[in-house]
């Protein structure tokens, strides 16, 4: 049972399970279907936060159940509670739950000094934050510590994934170049010298990984990444081939100039950048794609989102996060006084 099928990561995992064999019943809040999945996959209803539809739908029992939702220690303990009734299960953590050796995480890289210096690259013995309910990075941290000490009783794969990405994202970062090259700016502004890294990893990726942890099953944490962590300027580049177009790029050392010029959704001051050893060694992980060779899919998708609604309709939670990521009349004032 795969738990938010209909999800950026769940549709590319429920097409690789069925098609590596496995029996699957694809559960998302509306019960929709992927026009990809094979046509034996069974899609049903499910809302995440009713135990009692959870037991219903695992019934006497399944060999698996991929959770790409779960978020928080009592959706731990949900799965905890129908050990009995699960072979085994592979959940979706974030790279967001790791601190550095001074205790910084993404939940202080707002305040002064506060952005953590990381080592290159990070491996999963790294510390995490303290679980709790003040974050996503800690209510992510206290899924794991739930999910880890259940380990005898539910072995499980945790997925420490990097910034996900793929053609249904709601979040895609893509959009701060694409969006431009259609508007026909001509020129764009990034921080830090456009060295910024921040792992991606393709929903394509993790869908194999979920794959190869599902015929292996274990108590681990593994990191979820893809084969390269490109830099942010790097990803413009390679966005433009694919659009056929060749704006400037103008850099800027040091972080962004204003609230709205040279912000990018992946502008971090130091690299984000995750450790896929482990990854290979124990479950022969070998990426099926690039970043650069998913792009098409993704550039198409949103050119055809955009052309039919505003990019703060199309996606929402984009919009929260980085409320002015198209401020393109402070950068051309920046770039007139530069």
């Amino acid at each position: 049972m795969v738990i938010g099928a209909t999800g950026q990561l769940g549709r590319p995992t429920v097409d690789a399970l069925a098609r590596d064999g496995w029996e699957v019943t694809a559960a998302s809040r509306g019960g929709g279907r992927d026009e990809e999945w094979p046509t034996d996959v069974r899609a049903a209803r499910l809302d995440r936060a009713d135990d009692a539809a959870l037991a219903a739908l695992v019934g006497d029992g399944c060999d698996l159940v991929v959770d790409m939702v779960a978020y928080g220690p009592e959706h731990a303990r949900q799965l905890t509670g129908l050990a009995d009734r699960i072979g085994s299960a592979v959940v979706i953590s974030s790279a967001s739950v790791y601190e550095d050796d001074k205790g910084r995480g993404f939940d202080t890289q707002d305040e002064p000094d506060g952005f953590p210096r990381y080592p290159v690259p990070i491996p999963e013995a790294q510390p995490t934050v303290a679980p709790g309910e003040a974050s996503y990075s800690t209510r992510k941290a206290g899924l794991e510590r739930e999910l880890l000490g259940a380990g005898g009783r539910l072995p499980t794969t945790l997925l420490r994934a990097g910034a996900v990405h793929g053609p249904h994202s709601p979040l895609p970062r893509e959009l701060y170049f694409v969006k431009r090259n259609l508007d026909g700016r001509g020129a764009r502004v990034l921080a830090y010298g456009g060295e910024s890294r921040f792992h991606p990893v393709s929903a394509r990726n993790v869908a194999e990984l979920i794959r190869l942890a599902a015929a292996r099953p274990g108590a681990r944490v593994l990191n979820a990444g893809d084969p390269q962590a490109p830099t942010v300027a790097e990803i413009g580049t390679a966005i433009d081939e694919v659009m056929a177009v060749r704006p400037d790029t103008v850099l800027v050392d040091g972080p962004p100039p204003g609230a709205s010029v040279g912000l990018s959704p992946w502008s971090v001051p130091l690299p984000v950048v995750l450790d896929m050893t482990a990854a290979t060694r124990e479950l022969g992980y070998r990426p099926v794609v690039s970043y650069a060779e998913s792009l098409p899919g993704t550039v198409d998708r949103l050119r055809s989102d955009l052309a039919v609604r505003d990019w703060r309709e199309c996606f929402p939670r984009l919009a929260g996060v980085y409320p002015d990521l198209f401020d393109y009349a402070a950068e051309d004032a920046w770039l007139r006084a530069r």
